[in-house]
């Protein structure tokens, strides 16, 4: 049985208290049920370990047990939206620098040995390709790209993707609040994520 692990912020956690699968109604579970009806033979799993509010220094704090300790065959990781957003909302609390960001991310991706990676790419802080939280968030996309090169994981640009869906400039809404996705945010999400480690999840699923 294989076993495929997705930690993060509430993007990631999108509905999962609600969901008696625990995969919530996000992206996850997109991901899942394009997994399910395109491998209908494979034995595999699906885990959701997305927690609202987080950022990278609380993934380091529940790294063992959330991660390591549930021995997954691919691990995709989300996280950065936060560690940005708090600089913007909460102002007066300790926070995650773009330097930090690196160190914390890049120790814990030395702890992941004979595992699939994938590194996502944080998303967007509004709606809005110049808003400051963009602009802000733009050297935390970079440290993901770097360190995805560095440790050869997949990187899914995300970042990338919702940038160039905004400057199309259909009208059409991604998220509920410039942050959590709707419907349409989360079926991007799960384009992206398939487009970018799809062939990784066919070959562990012994489809190819």
């Amino acid at each position: 049985m294989k076993k495929i692990l997705f930690i993060g912020d509430s993007i990631t956690e999108w509905g999962k208290p609600e969901d008696p699968e625990d995969l919530g109604i996000g992206y996850v579970r997109l991901v899942h049920d394009y997994l399910r009806v395109t491998y209908p033979a494979a034995e595999f799993s699906v885990v959701n370990k997305g927690i609202g509010g987080n950022r990278v220094t609380d993934l380091a704090n529940r790294w063992e047990k959330d991660v390591l300790e549930e021995k997954p065959d691919l691990v995709s990781i989300s996280i950065g939206v936060n560690d940005v957003w708090r600089q913007l909302d909460q102002p007066d609390m300790d926070q995650v620098t773009p330097e930090q960001f690196a160190q914390v991310y890049e120790g814990l991706l030395g702890l992941l040995h004979e595992v699939e990676v994938v590194l996502m790419e944080p998303t967007i802080i509004e709606e809005s390709v110049e808003a400051v939280g963009n602009q802000k968030l733009s050297a935390y996309v970079e440290i993901v790209r770097e360190l995805g090169e560095k440790y050869q994981a997949k990187v899914v640009p995300t970042h990338k993707a919702f940038l160039t869906y905004l400057q199309a400039g259909s009208g059409v809404g991604l998220t509920t609040d410039g942050v959590h996705m709707n419907s349409k945010g989360n079926m991007l999400m799960a384009k992206t994520w398939l487009d970018a480690a799809g062939e990784s999840c066919a070959k562990l699923l012994g489809a190819v």
